[in-house]
C-alpha cells in the first residue's frame, strides 16, 4: 500500500515529514518478523503504528492483542502474559492460559514496556530469543510463535544505564525503532486535525462545526500540547459541546486550555482578539533567565578585569568606564603600597577621579551553591530563635528531625 492509502485506512491525518517517515518504516518492517520498538510521548497514537505493522504482515489473519504493561499489577503480570497452573498462588483456583499462548501465531503489542518489572523482562527476553516460556507454577517449557511490538514514552536506554531496564532486552526489542513525533513537532498538521475532530463532533452532536479565526489558529499551533493528539481531540470536543458561539476567538479558546501549560506559549502577535493576561505568560521566565545569564557574564568580566590589574605592572593606568557617567573615561590605578592592601592580601583599587574604593577581588562572584545557601539559612534561623530547634524548623518549613540531620550534615555548632 502507498502512503496515502495507509493514512486513509487507519485514519491518520497529517503530512509532516517525521510522521510520513514513521509510517514508511512501519510499512517496510511489516513484512518481516523483526521486533519493533515504537517511541513517542503519551497520546501521539503509538498503537495505530502497531496495527499498521500487524495488518500489513503475514500474520494479519491471526490474533492481535494490545497489553498495557503499566496497568497490570506487578504481582500478576507474569500470570497475564505467560499463564499459571492451578494452585500456583493464592486465588489460582484453576489453570489459565497467558497472552503468549492465546495469541500464538499472531502479534502482541506491549505498551508502556518501560513499566515492566525486571523479573518479567527476563521471561520476555527468553521468549524473544528462543520462543520458549514457562507458566507460573509449572516446570514444563512451552513454545510460542508470537511477534512482539513494544512501545514506550520513556527513554529506555537511559533506564537501562540506570539499571531500571535490562540492556539486553532493550537491544533485542530495538531491532527496528520507530519514533512517532509529538504534536508540537508537526505544527502544520494541528489545524487539519482540529478541523477533522470539529467536523466529527458536529455530526455526533448534530450542531454546526466550530470555526477558528486567525488568532485562535495561531494560539492553537503555538500551544505545547503535552497530551498530544489525544488532548487536541478532547479540546475540540469540549468546544463543540460547550461553546455557544461557533466562531471561536483566541480569547475564547484560552478558556479551554489548561492554565498550568499556558506558560509554555510563545508571545503571540497582537490583534483584536488579543489575550491580554496570557499574551506574555512566559515573559517573566525569559527575563529571569536573561538576568541570570547577565549576572554570570558580569561576574566573569569582573574576574577578568581584576586579573588584568593583578598581572599588570605597578602604577600602570588602565582606562575604564566611569561609574557616574558611562560616556566618560576614568583611570584606575592599582595601589600597591603596604597601607593599601586588604586583610586578605588583595590590593584595593582606587578610582583616581573620585577616590571611591572598587570592590575587592573576593567579592567578584557571589556563591550560587544551594548547600551554602541552605547552611546560611539554617544558621540564621537558629540565631533568630536563640538555638531553639523546634521554632527554627517551623520557620524554615522543615521537620525538626530534618533540621537535626542538616545540623550534622553541615557540622553546624548550635
Amino acid at each position: 500500500m502507498d502512503l496515502q492509502a495507509i493514512k486513509n485506512r487507519f485514519g491518520i491525518i497529517g503530512n509532516s515529514p517525521a510522521l510520513n517517515q514513521g509510517i514508511n518504516i512501519a510499512a517496510q518492517v511489516a513484512t518481516t518478523d523483526l521486533s519493533v520498538l515504537i517511541n513517542g510521548e503519551s497520546g501521539v497514537g503509538k498503537e495505530i503504528f502497531s496495527q499498521i505493522i500487524h495488518s500489513l504482515s503475514a500474520r494479519k489473519h491471526n490474533p492481535f492483542i494490545a497489553v498495557n504493561c503499566g496497568a497490570i499489577p506487578e504481582g500478576t503480570i507474569d500470570s497475564e502474559l505467560f499463564g499459571h497452573e492451578k494452585g500456583s498462588f493464592t486465588g489460582a483456583g484453576e489453570s489459565r492460559k497467558g497472552y503468549f499462548e492465546t495469541v500464538n501465531g499472531g502479534t502482541i503489542f506491549l505498551d508502556e514496556i518501560g513499566e515492566m518489572p525486571l523479573g518479567t523482562q527476563a521471561r520476555l527476553l527468553r521468549v524473544l530469543e528462543t520462543g520458549e516460556y514457562i507458566r507460573v507454577g509449572s516446570s514444563k517449557v512451552q513454545k510460542t510463535d508470537v511477534r512482539v511490538i513494544a512501545a514506550t514514552n520513556k527513554e529506555l536506554l537511559q533506564f537501562a544505564l540506570n539499571g531500571r531496564f535490562r540492556e539486553d532486552l532493550y537491544y533485542r526489542l530495538n531491532t527496528v525503532p520507530i519514533r512517532v513525533p509529538a504534536l508540537r513537532d508537526r505544527k502544520e498538521d494541528i489545524d487539519l486535525l482540529f478541523r477533522k475532530f470539529a467536523t466529527d463532533f458536529a455530526d455526533k452532536y448534530k450542531s454546526p462545526p466550530i470555526q477558528l479565526n486567525n488568532e485562535a489558529k495561531s494560539l492553537l499551533q503555538n500551544y505545547s500540547w503535552p497530551g498530544n493528539v489525544r488532548e487536541l481531540k478532547n479540546i475540540a470536543e469540549q468546544i463543540s459541546v460547550l461553546s455557544t458561539d461557533k466562531n471561536i476567538t483566541a480569547k475564547e479558546l484560552l478558556q479551554f486550555l489548561p492554565e498550568n501549560n499556558l506558560n509554555r506559549l510563545p508571545v503571540l502577535a497582537g490583534g483584536k482578539d488579543g489575550v491580554s493576561q496570557q499574551e506574555f505568560a512566559n515573559e517573566r521566565e525569559i527575563l529571569y533567565k536573561l538576568f541570570f545569564d547577565m549576572k554570570k557574564d558580569v561576574n566573569e568580566l569582573k574576574k577578568m578585569f581584576f586579573d588584568v590589574f593583578q598581572n599588570s605592572n605597578g602604577g600602570q593606568h588602565i582606562p575604564v568606564y566611569n561609574n557616574n557617567n558611562d560616556t566618560q573615561l576614568a583611570d584606575i590605578t592599582p595601589v600597591t603600597s603596604a597601607n593599601n592592601f586588604s586583610q586578605q592580601g588583595q590590593p584595593v583599587f582606587i578610582n583616581q577621579n573620585h577616590g571611591h574604593d572598587i570592590h575587592h577581588h573576593e567579592d567578584i562572584e557571589e556563591s550560587l551553591s544551594i548547600m551554602d545557601k541552605e547552611k546560611e539559612l539554617i544558621i540564621k534561623a537558629l540565631k533568630k530563635h536563640k538555638g531553639k530547634r523546634k521554632d527554627a524548623s517551623t520557620d524554615l518549613g522543615i521537620s525538626e528531625r530534618t533540621l537535626y540531620r542538616k545540623l550534622k550534615e553541615y557540622d553546624i555548632d548550635e
